[in-house]
Order: structure tokens, then C-alpha cells, then sequence
């Protein structure tokens, strides 16, 4: 089964990130890995409950960094697995024009 993360600017900005022969993070760095970025990326999400979701973490990052961000190879694969790691998929959608993460 094919496994890749797919981001979403735009039509014109798609990002189809394979991990053909990598493996996802585990779980807890691949927490720990998403957690750092959101941090670092000055991302915020307004919850009434306070808690963050992975999948709001992934959208957050995405939207801070851009489609520019993407381009960064060595970015892209990272986010790919971290977001494989935490969510134990192998197909993860991750749209920012839309704000909808799935899986």
C-alpha cells in the first residue's frame, strides 16, 4: 500500500510528499517532532477546551510555514513522518485553503 502525505495550498500549490521506503517517526517523536514545530512556528489554535490536536497541529504548521516551507525537501519528508507517526495512517490530507485535516 502506498503511503504519503499530501498538502494542500492551492491547486497550483500541492505538495504529494511519498514515504516510499521511510518510515514514520515513532509516536512519541514524532509528538515531540509536531510539538517543536508548532512552538517554533508561533502557532496558535483556539480550542474552547485548551487542547490542541494532532490534526490542528498539522494544519497550524502547514499554514505557518507555507508553501514555501514545503519546497524544503528535508522540511517536507520530516513533517511527513512525523505526521504519519502520530497518526498511524498511511494516507494523511492535510488541506490549509479548505482548514481540513484527513485521514
Amino acid at each position: 500500500m502506498r503511503r504519503y502525505v499530501l498538502v494542500r495550498f492551492s491547486e497550483r500549490d500541492e505538495f504529494d510528499i511519498p514515504l516510499d521506503g521511510l518510515e514514520p517517526m515513532p509516536p512519541q517523536a514524532a509528538r515531540a517532532r509536531l510539538d517543536a514545530q508548532f512552538e517554533a512556528n508561533g502557532c496558535t489554535v483556539a480550542q474552547a477546551s485548551g487542547k490542541v490536536l494532532t490534526a490542528d497541529k498539522l494544519l497550524a504548521i502547514a499554514a505557518a510555514v507555507g508553501a514555501e516551507g514545503f519546497r524544503d525537501a528535508a522540511f517536507a519528508r520530516d513533517y511527513a513522518r512525523a505526521a504519519a507517526g502520530a497518526l498511524d495512517r498511511p494516507v494523511i490530507t492535510v488541506d490549509v485553503a479548505a482548514m481540513t485535516t484527513g485521514y
